[in-house]
Order: C-alpha cells, then structure tokens, then sequence
C-alpha cells in the first residue's frame, strides 16, 4: 500500500545515453551499416539512428565518418598519416618520408599483426575488400592525387599503395628470401627510389 510519499519514476525515454555500452553498440551499428551500403554511402545519421543515439554522440565520440571507420575496423594506425607523410616537407624528398613510414609500420608487431589480418580479410572476402577500397579511394588516394603534379594522379597514388600492401604480403605473410630477412638498412634505399618515381617522377 502507498504511503504516499512515494513517487513513481518514470520511465527513461529518449535516447540511449554515452557510456561504454553505448560505445560498442555505435561501433556494432557502424559495422553494420558500412557493410551494407559501402564506405561513401554511409551516413553518421543513419549509423546513430540505427544505434538509438543522437547523432551528436556520434561526433563527440568519433569525431568524423572516417574516424568513426577506422575504429569501426579496429585499425591500429590512421593509414592517413601515410598521406601526411608523403606530402610533408621538401618533395625531392617524398619517397624516402614514405618508405620510413612503411618500414616503421610494418615493424610494429602489434600494428602488423591488425593490418595483415584486414590484407587478408579483404583479399578472401568481398565485402572487407569494398569497405577498404572505398575508404582507400576517398581518404587516401584522392587526397594523394590531388597533391601531386604529374600525369595520371590517381594512378600513380594507386601504385604506391599496391607496393605498400605488396610488401607487406611478400615480406610478412609469404616471406618471401632475401625479402623477408633483408635488413631495413636495405630496403630504404631501394622502396624510396620507387616511392620517389611513383609520386614525383614525370
């Protein structure tokens, strides 16, 4: 029996509040939802309806839709830094920037261990291989195209990246010799005269 004082709460209505809860369910969410309409056709409004939140929350938490990809992906490292990196400085010196980058990317064990497993997530399944070439299109090589000045940007910036991902396969997964055990001393040299001719060139 009441007594009187007692007063009902009400029901929480809305939507969801932030918490670490809230975190995975938007990631979930995002996973969802770039696996089903692609990279470019995602939205952060979509996602945050799909996650029962706000779409402020999305940006408070994520900041942007490509950020909010890569920690959808779970990616150790922002692969954008490959652009800063290669834009950053003098360009006569753009491939020897871009080969230090590769070197000290690929030498993280950590960091190796994630990246090789999306390379071969994305060359056995269709729908990982769309998401990253989505992403690689619009973040990574068109912001490297727009920067360069030589003829066929895009595929230029196309071919760095495949030498990028060829490496990591023939040197980690396949272990390919003298490839796999040549000293990093080695293959600076040789990576930053091909990154140089990739990208700057005529």
């Amino acid at each position: 029996m009441s007594t009187g004082d007692e007063v009902a709460q009400p029901k929480r209505t809305g939507r969801r509040p932030g918490g670490a809860d809230t975190r995975r369910t938007v990631l979930e969410a995002a996973r969802a939802e770039f696996a089903a309409r692609g990279y470019e056709k995602a939205s952060m409004r979509a996602i945050a309806r799909a996650a029962g939140v706000d779409a402020a929350l999305l940006h408070h938490y994520f900041g942007t839709k490509d950020q909010l990809f890569l920690a959808a992906l779970e990616l150790p490292v922002d692969p954008r830094a490959v652009v800063e990196r290669a834009l950053a400085g003098d360009p006569a010196g753009v491939g020897g920037r871009v080969a230090d980058f590769v070197l000290d990317l690929w030498e993280q064990p950590g960091v190796l261990d994630r990246l090789l497993a999306l390379i071969r997530a994305a060359a056995t399944t269709e729908q990982v291989a769309a998401l990253m070439r989505g992403f690689v299109t619009a973040e990574l090589i068109g912001r490297i195209a727009a920067a360069l000045e030589v003829e066929r940007p895009e595929l230029r910036a196309e071919l760095m990246f495949s030498q990028i991902v060829g490496l990591a396969m023939a040197r980690y997964v396949v272990r390919i010799e003298p490839l796999a055990s040549a000293p990093r001393e080695e293959l600076h040299p040789l990576l930053a005269r091909t990154f140089q001719n990739y990208l700057v060139t005529p």
